[in-house]
């Protein structure tokens, strides 16, 4: 797929170093739309984002950068137009990189990403909550032998993550859920899809949920 970025809007015989001058330089043609609400979203050689959750966005500096070095493919843009003294170019709103970066194919143990698994609700009361509203419990004590895996860690308020403390799930009648495994990226991708970033451009959408499986 041919870059998107019009003809004749870098222009022809001008350095790179000149088209690379700090970005304080830049004049706003448009200025419709502030510089801060210009984000790429950043896609893998397939076209598929490289992360879902967070989505993977490069803030504008950064896309324009990418450019210049060749790094990536513009597949879409914003109205939203930059320049400088030597060029002008349309501030890119969907890029793809050159090179394919290979994914993970186990995902990471983190705090995140058990919240994510579980998708941000407790997995004694069912309720939903904010991040700093959340802590994970260990199903199995710690005292009692419970190990930090996947296998026994649920995300859990902290109203009944107190209410639990050390005891067994059978003591106080407090079971998970949702029976705590190990995710896929796959799955961990799908939960990301749901809880989208306050700011979508119209121009991510068919990057964002196009390998959605269809249902009949």
């Amino acid at each position: 797929m041919e870059c998107a970025i019009h003809q004749g809007s870098i222009k022809e015989g001008v350095p790179a170093s000149a088209m690379m001058r700090p970005f304080q330089e830049l004049e706003n043609i448009d200025r419709s739309r502030p510089l801060d609400r210009c984000p790429a979203l950043i896609l893998n050689a397939d076209y598929r984002p490289l992360s879902y959750f967070p989505l993977s966005i490069w803030p504008w500096q950064e896309a324009v950068k990418a450019i210049f070095r060749k790094s990536v493919t513009v597949i879409s843009e914003y109205d939203r137009v930059v320049r400088s003294p030597g060029w002008e170019m349309r501030l890119p709103s969907v890029l793809a990189l050159k090179e394919y970066v290979p994914m993970a194919r186990k995902p990471a143990f983190t705090r995140f990403n058990v919240f994510l698994r579980d998708q941000w609700n407790c997995q004694y009361c069912g309720d939903g909550f904010k991040t700093h509203e959340l802590t994970f419990d260990h199903v199995i004590p710690r005292s009692r032998g419970g190990r930090t895996t996947w296998e026994n860690i649920v995300t859990a308020c902290q109203c009944c993550n107190t209410r639990k403390g050390s005891r067994m799930p059978h003591e106080v009648e407090m079971y998970p859920l949702r029976e705590p495994r190990v995710p896929s990226i796959h799955m961990l991708q799908d939960h990301g899809r749901k809880f989208p970033p306050n700011f979508l451009h119209e121009s991510w959408g068919d990057f964002l949920y196009w390998d959605t499986e269809l249902e009949d």
